[in-house]
């Protein structure tokens, strides 16, 4: 059974919080309320997420200053960010929004389904991340069991190449689809940061599966560091 991704909901009214996990529920995740930025980064000091929706105007540590704390940490700063704010302040709101590293930046009132459709990618794309590090964990096993024992191991790795690359190439299809839906809806910067973010990561893991090729540095398989 796969693990269910954790989503982190940071808000400091209570009504706006059930409104998320109202909207939210469909993805059948688990969802994490944090009512103060304070709070959220205790979360984040011991459980791994998702995405973080966070509000920007909340009061003692606001939305920005959380982000920044979240982004300096080594731990966590790889962490999609979804701000969430019922003010619109124009461009150089927004652009202090993405500054702080958010990869989207929606007004409320949002629309319900556009939300989920976002987060769910990010679901989506931290379940398949955390699969292939499980398999790449799996095959550096096998290849060190297999070489202690003088046994050929070539076919297993082969097949779990397939696999992982099978895994992957599902998520790229479902995260250039979803790009392309966005596109034609919308033109806004927030679309373009997702759009990047997105294409970041999977050529990052594309890179990792990659470097498990036999042969790869000199014919010893590479795999890639867990974190």
């Amino acid at each position: 059974m796969v693990q269910k991704a954790k989503i982190l909901l940071v808000d400091d009214r209570p009504e706006n919080l059930l409104a998320l996990e109202a909207i939210l529920s469909a993805l059948d995740q688990t969802l994490v309320r944090a009512s103060s930025g304070e709070e959220a980064l205790k979360a984040l000091l011991t459980d791994d997420f998702a995405v973080i929706l966070l509000d920007v105007q909340m009061p003692g540590m606001d939305g920005f200053e959380t982000a920044a704390h979240i982004k300096r940490r080594e731990r966590t700063r790889d962490i999609p960010i979804i701000f969430l704010t019922a003010i619109n302040h124009g461009p150089h709101h927004t652009f202090r929004g993405y500054a702080a590293g958010a990869v989207d930046y929606i007004s409320k009132p949002f629309d319900p389904w556009v939300l989920r459709a976002k987060v769910s990618v990010f679901v989506e794309l931290y379940t398949k991340n955390c699969q292939l590090r499980e398999q790449a964990a799996l095959l550096r096993l096998q290849l060190e069991g297999g070489s202690a024992n003088g046994v050929d191991a070539s076919k297993e790795t082969a097949g779990l190449l397939a696999e992982l690359s099978a895994r992957l190439a599902a998520v790229e299809e479902q995260a250039e689809a979803l790009t392309k839906q966005l596109g034609e809806d919308s033109a806004d910067a927030g679309v373009v940061a997702t759009a990047a973010h997105l294409e970041r990561k999977l050529t990052g893991l594309r890179r990792a599966l990659d470097a498990l090729e036999p042969g790869t540095a000199g014919g010893a398989p590479v795999l890639p560091a867990q974190n």
